[in-house]
């Protein structure tokens, strides 16, 4: 009889504007057998994600009732807003066999690697910061200000970059995704 065999925890992770969404949307497609995990945010939905679709959007006091009840695989505050992993989906979903993704941001990455050292993190990395000031310009949903604070937060996100297992060069999605699916093909 075979034995269940435990899914792998993958992290995508990286300062706002390296391409995260779009990597993981891509793995997605190419991918189907993977599970994508839904973090729990205090922000504000943005004109195109949907309630529990892009997040679970939830108030302040039932994230911090949900961190109180240890029902979150990891969080942080920043941007004046709350962001974590719900547990109970995740666990289960590994215990099932399947590969699960988080795309988080690296002080949850890092939180999560330390929990499950088995966990696989890819850091993904825009080619300049100008690249990635163009990239959040372009979303459009946050002012001039916004951007900036996210900029300087990337400074620091970056140099937490030799703690992850890989990272990936966002300089080309396809090659990016390629490599990032030739890294897990060898490590089952």
């Amino acid at each position: 009889m075979e034995q269940n065999k435990q899914g792998k925890l993958i992290i995508i992770s990286g300062p706002s504007g390296a391409g995260k969404g779009t990597i993981c949307a891509e793995l997605m497609k190419q991918m189907p057998d993977l599970i994508m995990s839904r973090s729990a945010t205090t922000r504000a939905p943005r004109p195109n994600e949907r309630k529990n679709r892009s997040y679970f959007f939830v108030s302040t006091e039932t994230f911090l009732e949900m961190v109180r009840n240890n029902e979150l695989l990891e969080y942080d505050q920043h941007f004046e807003n709350y962001y974590g992993t719900p547990k109970k989906f995740v666990l289960d979903m590994l215990k099932f066999g399947k590969d699960v993704i988080l795309e988080i941001e690296v002080n949850g990455a890092l939180q999560v690697k330390q929990n499950y050292p088995d966990s696989i993190l890819f850091f993904i990395e825009a080619p300049s910061e100008q690249a990635i000031y163009e990239r959040l310009k372009k979303r459009g949903t946050e002012s001039e200000e916004k951007i900036q604070i996210r900029m300087a937060r990337n400074k620091l996100e970056l140099a937490q970059r030799h703690k992850y297992d890989y990272c990936i060069m966002n300089d080309d999605v396809d090659r990016a995704v390629a490599e990032i699916i030739d890294i897990l093909k060898t490590r089952r």
